[in-house]
């Protein structure tokens, strides 16, 4: 039985979906484990999906997960959560932003955005879903929500034994460390 660990981060461009896959992926390494990423932009500088895939183990042969095969999905906004949850294992876990980013036809009133997403979702998978925007806002700087649900994923992994800290000083420019850092921080508290 393999040892792989598979993580899928969805999101909408422009939410720093890569920054916190980057962010993981090296800590991870640093860790001792072989991790493989593999990200796709769909459209991202024009509001379209993002999605990463990271999988990490002794040993990992390839960078891509197939349907039924994610321990845990982590959606940046909650339609992202709902595109993507036949990708998750019958006891995976979901990490879900309760954000709303209306896709171009949602805007165009073309049709309505979906009701009911995390009720859908909650009876299907574990889920742990909470407004990481909004708690990004409190700290002084939404754009820190992709941390915020770093923390979570973290927590919802338990992968608490690496030096996280490190990691986002290496990656995060030293003027914002300090805010990230406090995002990681408070995105643990909600898992």
């Amino acid at each position: 039985m393999s040892d792989v660990k598979n993580i899928l981060l969805v999101g909408v461009g422009g939410q720093g979906t890569i920054l916190a896959s980057e962010i993981l992926s090296m800590g991870l390494m640093e860790a001792g484990y072989d991790v493989k990423m593999s990200e796709i932009h769909g459209m991202s500088q024009r509001g379209g999906n993002v999605s990463t895939q990271i999988r990490f183990g002794k040993k990992v042969n390839a960078p891509i997960l197939g349907k039924g095969e994610a321990d845990l999905v982590v959606a940046f906004e909650k339609m992202e959560a709902l595109r993507w949850i036949e990708y998750i294992k019958p006891d995976g876990k979901m990490v879900i932003n309760d954000y709303e980013i209306p896709s171009v036809p949602i805007q165009m009133g073309l049709v309505p955005y979906p009701e009911g997403i995390l009720e859908e979702l909650g009876q299907k998978v574990k889920t742990y879903v909470f407004k990481a925007f909004e708690i990004a806002e409190k700290i002084g700087n939404p754009k820190t929500m992709n941390i915020v649900l770093l923390g979570a994923l973290v927590k919802a992994m338990n992968l608490p034994n690496i030096d996280w800290e490190g990691v986002i000083r290496k990656v995060v420019k030293p003027a914002f460390v300090g805010i990230n850092l406090e995002a990681f921080r408070l995105g643990q508290e909600q898992v």
